[in-house]
């Protein structure tokens, strides 16, 4: 049976349990019951709703068991029929920076959350690196999968002034998570993590699991697997996109002389579809090359969002700066590790035949994480921008889009507007940056059905600086404009 958060074993270091459910029943209450942008999710090229399916449910081939097609299961839908598509919008011209961010902490102790996802009946589940998928339904908090082969990332104390840099997993554990595009039939979640194998060495996969299921350890299938990984750059981030596609960055693991080789999955950005089959109309990369690989040459991406339009856009680290934003075109080389160098300086880019970034940060680190594409309401001054979390720099980093030769927001309050040589010209990209070290290390940001903005922290992995971590973290929040 599932367990409720309070069944748990009383002396387990997990987190206040009784600030947590506190916190839930006061903060996230009214999110069931909502549909969600995830019923019809987005993105470039994707679709298909199965993944084996059930006797009454999606079969996997975008039909139903009686054999009647689905609205969101269609294989490689008309990008038209994404909810979010608008290929006339618009990006704004006033700075982000005009109003002011407020947050509203939700839920207090959690252990290192990675990711959030909302299902389209109204849930939203949330990763710990430590190995939990936790669902928050209403005022009511459970965990609804602890892959038994996950590592446990480990964690410090709330309101330690530890500092080691490195807990136990490194930068690995249970990281991004994704709900099947017709959930809750089936209702299945897909959980990407890291696991040692039996020869010790650790890779990364991408596993299904039934959030109704006793087993709570045990996937269903598993339809991504050696992902390169170690304790640093295991990307992680996975998400439906506009076609119903599952989208997932995959770092170098370490190894960024095999990046190179479209044959391998480190440094690859991977599109497929929920039963883990490459895209059909993914990039023909050449002889050898895996046919899950929609691009290459990354380094450590761990943001994806798509402009109204169906563009798609990651954010990625970078060496000692050089953080950037990309747009994704299906078979490009974004140039990590090319011919043995890292190209990753700006300059580099004049001289190279690599897919040039829409912005780099030069020597400067953001390290940048989740990312969203704004398009609701609640919070105006972020509409239709591009949101993403900042870990090292302590901020959110706020991205204007603006396609070539549209009226640019004001550049005298921007961190930097890139308008260079160096830069991808199909839009040009506005920075700002807000609430710096009001939160601390932003892991990611995300977008709720009827528009609401939340966020979690990573201020327990032994990085935070400052006055982080503090008693309550790590956190979910909700923005509010003031």
């Amino acid at each position: 049976m599932q367990q409720d958060s309070t069944d748990r074993d009383a002396t387990a270091p997990l987190r206040s349990r009784r600030r947590f459910l506190a916190a839930t029943a006061a903060g996230v209450a009214g999110l069931a019951g909502c549909s969600t942008e995830t019923a019809t999710p987005g993105g470039n090229g994707d679709g298909t709703a199965g993944d084996g399916g059930t006797s009454d449910g999606p079969t996997g081939d975008g039909t139903t068991s009686d054999g009647t097609a689905t609205a969101a299961s269609v294989v490689g839908r008309p990008i038209k029929e994404w909810s979010d598509y608008d290929p006339e919008w618009e990006a704004p011209t006033s700075s982000p920076l005009d109003a002011s961010l407020g947050a509203e902490v939700l839920v207090e102790n959690l252990e290192v959350p990675w990711d959030i996802a909302f299902s389209p009946d109204g849930d939203m589940f949330l990763t710990e690196r430590v190995g939990r998928v936790l669902r928050l339904d209403g005022d009511e908090v459970r965990t609804v999968a602890e892959p038994t082969d996950a590592i446990d990332a480990g964690s410090i104390e709330p309101g330690s002034d530890e500092r080691p840099w490195w807990v136990k997993g490194g930068e690995g554990g249970t990281l991004g998570i994704a709900v099947h595009p017709t959930y809750p039939d089936p209702p299945r979640i897909y959980v990407y993590y890291t696991y040692t194998n039996d020869d010790d060495e650790k890779y990364n996969k991408v596993s299904v699991f039934d959030v109704d299921s006793e087993e709570p350890g045990t996937p269903v299938d598993t339809i991504v697997d050696e992902i390169p990984a170690d304790n640093y750059h295991n990307g992680g981030r996975i998400t439906f996109g506009p076609r119903n596609y599952l989208w997932i960055t995959c770092g170098d693991g370490g190894q960024p002389g095999i990046v190179q080789d479209t044959g391998t999955l480190a440094g690859k950005i991977l599109r497929v579809t929920p039963r883990g089959e490459p895209a059909p109309d993914n990039p023909d990369l050449g002889d050898g090359a895996d046919p899950r690989v929609f691009t290459y040459g990354h380094r450590n991406p761990q943001g994806i969002v798509w402009l109204p339009d169906g563009t798609p856009v990651a954010s990625e680290h970078g060496p000692t700066g050089r953080d950037e934003i990309n747009r994704l075109e299906a078979g490009a080389n974004y140039g990590w590790a090319e011919k043995g160098e890292r190209v990753r300086n700006r300059e580099q880019y004049l001289d190279s035949d690599v897919h040039k970034p829409l912005f780099n940060t030069g020597a400067n680190s953001f390290a940048p994480t989740g990312s969203l594409f704004y398009t609701g309401e609640k919070v105006p001054a972020l509409q239709n921008r591009m949101i993403t979390g900042g870990l090292i720099s302590q901020q959110l980093v706020i991205t204007t889009l603006t396609p070539q030769g549209g009226e640019l927001p004001p550049a005298d309050d921007a961190v930097a507007q890139a308008t260079a040589d160096w830069s991808d010209d199909a839009y040009v990209a506005t920075v700002h940056t807000t609430m710096q070290d009001e939160l601390g290390r932003i892991r990611h940001v995300e977008q709720s059905p009827d528009g609401d903005v939340y966020v979690i922290t990573s201020n327990r992995d032994g990085r935070a600086s400052g006055k982080f971590p503090t008693e309550r973290d790590d956190v979910l929040v909700r923005l509010t404009q003031k």
